[in-house]
């Protein structure tokens, strides 16, 4: 991509984000339905041509759009929690006609709060694979799937890839599926902390802020991937022509000047001044969510 792509091209890893309701696009599927206090927006691409109009894979991305987590109750919380619970379900019975053994995947930094979602999430998480090695009755008491959880950190924390890390944690416990769980880079500041984005494509760690590791999907791990992400940051570049638009103003009519500058490529991130709260809570209801879906006794009936 030259240049002057990139600085109209707004980067964002949500789908939702890269059409708009009101419009069509060939290869392309949208709809949006109301949930427990979120509304949920459905977008699968079908065809080569829609993958390469809206800039992702074919596929099918679900998203949850809800007030700022740092604004939610404990209540609330829980009830999106079950919503997202019911999301994942229904992507784990797309995915495999049946599920015994999952392998959860926190991706990200866990001491950088903006990219912590993924390992503080599994830290919450319930492992029980060894459980029911150990103890099979206690397993079926309280579970019905494997549950193996694994936070891989970093390129530069470990020297290693996440996904050779990942890759070789799935050659030793078999799952079914991967869930893989990161944070995201969103367009617009309103998404940040209010979105909550799953696919069937997997994922490429670092990709948002233009830092990608090698992939985990399908291919890659030969088994389906489904991916998890909230948004954390917006990166600088974005915001400033995510601004214009949103002041009616088309790309010819940005200011020349200010285009060069943002084309030449120096850029940073932005996060809510409440990303503790956004990182915590974000940890919380994904946790809470996974833990729904596969524990039968711990947290309530499926």
């Amino acid at each position: 991509m030259d240049e002057k792509a990139r600085a109209d091209c707004p980067r964002t890893d949500l789908a939702c984000e890269r059409m708009r309701a009101d419009t069509e696009t060939a290869g392309v599927e949208y709809r949006e339905e109301e949930g427990e206090g979120c509304r949920i927006s459905r977008l699968t691409v079908t065809s080569d041509e829609g993958a390469e109009a809206i800039g992702k894979p074919k596929g099918t991305y679900v998203t949850m759009s809800f007030p700022p987590l740092w604004e939610i109750d404990d209540g609330a919380l829980l009830g999106l929690s079950r919503t997202l619970s019911a999301l994942i379900g229904e992507f784990c019975r797309a995915a495999v006609s049946a599920v015994s053994s999952v392998l959860v995947v926190g991706l990200g930094n866990r001491y950088l709060t903006s990219d912590a979602i993924g390992p503080e999430s599994v830290r919450e998480m319930i492992a029980t694979r060894h459980i029911k090695a150990e103890d099979p009755a206690l397993f079926s008491r309280y579970a019905d799937v494997e549950i193996s959880l694994l936070a891989p950190g970093v390129l530069a924390q470990t020297g290693i890839e996440a996904q050779c890390l990942v890759a070789g944690a799935s050659e030793a416990v078999s799952p079914d599926l991967v869930i893989a769980i990161d944070a995201l880079a969103a367009r617009s500041v309103s998404r940040l902390a209010t979105t909550v984005q799953l696919s069937d494509t997997g994922i490429r760690p670092g990709s948002g802020i233009g830092n990608a590791r090698r992939a985990l999907d399908r291919e890659t791990l030969g088994v389906p991937v489904i991916a998890i992400g909230i948004p954390t940051v917006v990166d600088s570049t974005t915001l400033v022509l995510d601004a214009f638009q949103r002041a009616g103003l088309s790309d010819g009519e940005i200011p020349e000047p200010l285009r060069e500058v943002l084309s030449e490529g120096a850029t940073f991130f932005v996060s809510p001044r409440q990303s503790d709260v956004l990182t915590e809570k974000a940890a919380r209801l994904i946790s809470d969510a996974v833990n729904l879906t596969f524990s039968a006794g711990l947290f309530g009936e499926k």
